[in-house]
């Protein structure tokens, strides 16, 4: 398996981050998610929608590429929330499947992870792996359940509370992004 750069969405990137995003969602929610809506997701439309975020929001959206190809992503910024319990939102994390436990999560995670705020997420709520991979990271539940967007699986609030001056001790790995 040949070793991935982590680097800023640029515009080069869009349309196949618009792919690893269409694959990644099949690979990863197949009997969570209804058929009929991820056969329905649309490789153009989703690379159209990630280069208008690479715009309005620059520095939020980080790619891990393999040659030319991207196989994951992450997205990380102020919360979108109105009424957000954080500053912070983690708003994506995807791997290819072909990727899982080789790391790749974590360097995209140590990218846009920050000790200088409380973050939060979203994520479905039968996703075991998920949970567990965020835990790892110091996200824990919250109580806060929602129906997602495309469908109507449950999706769960985690979140991350920095660690506070007294008991300042970095998560391992993790650089704080200026």
């Amino acid at each position: 398996m040949s070793e991935w750069r982590v680097v800023p969405l640029g515009a080069e990137h869009a349309h196949s981050l618009g792919a690893c995003h269409v694959a990644c969602w099949r690979e990863a929610y197949r009997g969570l998610i209804p058929e009929h809506v991820l056969d329905a997701f649309d490789v153009d439309q989703r690379a159209a929608a990630w280069d208008r975020v690479r715009v309005k929001y620059p520095g939020h959206v980080w790619v891990a590429v393999v040659d030319d190809t991207v196989v994951g992503f992450a997205a990380a910024g102020p919360a979108a929330e109105e009424n957000s319990p954080t500053p912070r939102e983690l708003n994506a994390l995807y791997v290819r499947a072909a990727y899982y436990g080789t790391g790749l999560a974590d360097d995209l995670m140590r990218t846009v992870l920050s000790d200088d705020a409380d973050t939060s997420l979203w994520v479905f709520e039968e996703n075991p792996r998920a949970h567990a991979f965020y835990k790892k990271y110091g996200f824990e539940l919250d109580g806060e359940r929602r129906v997602e967007a495309f469908s109507p699986a449950m999706q769960v609030r985690m979140v991350r509370r920095a660690p506070r001056d007294e008991d300042r001790r970095p998560t391992p790995g993790i650089t704080p992004r200026r």
